[in-house]
């Protein structure tokens, strides 16, 4: 297998540039770079060295072997000045080194994945924390990070396990080759209460909405104050605002979190039925798309001809040339800002039950698929008098937990997920 190595720091310039190498030449590169390889784990100021002998930079050294490092390989790390010379300079010398190759996207994580540091679901959640924005992100993906989720799925599967040896156990005994015993009674209990304790877990709040924001799209004829609105919630001129009705003709989201909660804000074009340009058709599809995606519509056009479920909001209050409505939810003027602190409690008050509570784990759709297998397999056991079928209720549930872990994961699932990861980690 290569060596691998990346700038796992911020881009410089910056004070300080963390390079990681990692792989079976990690050593050899420390020695050509210094000379000398550290003590495992304690830092070491070392001058760096080209391969010529050049000096590099006045560097420290910290050297973690394997398999007790964060990839499970041989790790060295390079703490540099920040400088983009001095990055580049280092990085030059490591790619004419026999053996070590650029890192790609995720390599790192990936390799620790592989050599059994982590596990899929810990991987996700270090996906997660990476891009998180939020208090509410942060606590969530630090959960999953930190092996919470993990260690309650391993313990289903211990679970699991100690009923599949049970029925395999009765199985071997049993005369009547798969027959109804006491020993399906027996278990029965210990299957329904963990099915029980995923179908809780299965209700919990989606962490695609925690990761995205909780969807709020803004609906209505066009020139119904729908971008001067999103302007106004997101606090910036994220849209082209003008008096000229059609001007918005694509999907424009921003996303920004409000007391702690991410929203994803959507401003569309004007819904209506006689478009005859076809951008502004292809925009109107585009804007039932949304939605019909959004978790709330707040709707801007005529009383009671929104979406079902939609919040009337009567906008541009502050103009006396405009109908007003008889009972809107919200009256409110992005111009002088009257109504909108109202708006944006309301909308905190109903997007935080949809949110993990803090610390909370929250399962992605791929932990989600396979844990609704597993509860299917538990649940079709728990309904069967035949041993033999039982069994294979249980091996499907084991079969789920596996993948949702990592164990029997496909290359194509692999790469889309350490594909999130950025160059160096």
């Amino acid at each position: 297998m290569a060596t691998i190595f990346a700038l796992s720091s911020g881009a410089p310039p910056a004070a300080i540039a963390i390079i990681r190498i990692s792989g079976p030449d990690a050593a050899n590169a420390a020695l050509t770079l210094a000379g000398t390889l550290p003590l495992p784990r304690r830092a070491r100021r070392s001058t760096l060295h080209s391969i010529d002998g050049a000096p590099l930079d006045d560097a420290l050294m910290l050297w973690f072997p394997g398999p007790a490092s964060a990839t499970g390989e041989d790790l060295l790390e390079l703490h540099l000045h920040g400088g983009r010379a001095v990055v580049a300079a280092v990085e030059t010398t490591l790619a004419a080194l026999p053996g070590l190759r650029r890192a790609q996207p995720g390599e790192f994580t990936r390799r620790a994945f592989v050599n059994g540091r982590i596990d899929l679901a810990e991987a996700e959640g270090l996906a997660d924390l990476l891009s998180a924005e939020t208090e509410l992100q942060r606590r969530a993906a630090l959960a999953a990070a930190g092996g919470t989720l993990s260690r309650k799925i391993e313990g289903w599967r211990e679970r699991v396990l100690a009923v599949s040896a049970q029925i395999e156990a009765a199985l071997d005994f049993d005369e009547e080759d798969g027959a109804s015993t006491p020993a399906m009674n027996n278990v029965i209990p210990s299957i329904g209460e963990l099915h029980q304790e995923i179908e809780r877990a299965l209700a919990a709040p989606a962490a695609e909405t925690l990761r995205e924001g909780f969807r709020v799209a803004l609906a209505g004829p066009p020139n119904a104050g729908k971008s001067t609105l999103f302007n106004a919630l997101v606090g910036s001129e994220a849209a082209i605002t003008t008096s000229i009705p059609g001007t918005t003709r694509d999907v424009l989201a921003k996303s920004v979190a409000i007391a702690g909660v991410p929203f994803t804000f959507i401003d569309m074009a004007g819904l209506h039925d006689e478009a005859a340009d076809p951008v502004e058709v292809i925009g109107i599809a585009r804007a039932h798309q949304e939605i019909a995606r959004a978790d709330l519509v707040l709707w801007l056009g005529s009383e009671a001809e929104g979406p079902q479920g939609s919040w009337e909001v009567d906008p541009q209050c502050d103009r006396a040339d405009r109908p007003r409505k008889v009972n809107p939810r919200f009256t409110v003027s992005a111009a002088t800002g009257q109504g909108l602190e109202e708006l944006l409690d309301a909308l905190v008050e109903t997007a935080s039950p949809a949110m993990p509570k803090p610390g909370e784990v929250a399962l992605s759709r791929r932990q989600r698929m396979h844990l609704e297998v597993a509860a299917d397999g538990l649940q079709d056991a728990a309904c069967q008098h035949d041993l033999l079928l039982a069994a294979e209720g249980l091996r499907r549930c084991r079969a789920a937990i596996d993948a949702l872990l990592g164990r029997t994961s496909t290359e194509d699932v692999l790469d889309a997920l350490f594909g999130r990861f950025c160059i160096g980690k």
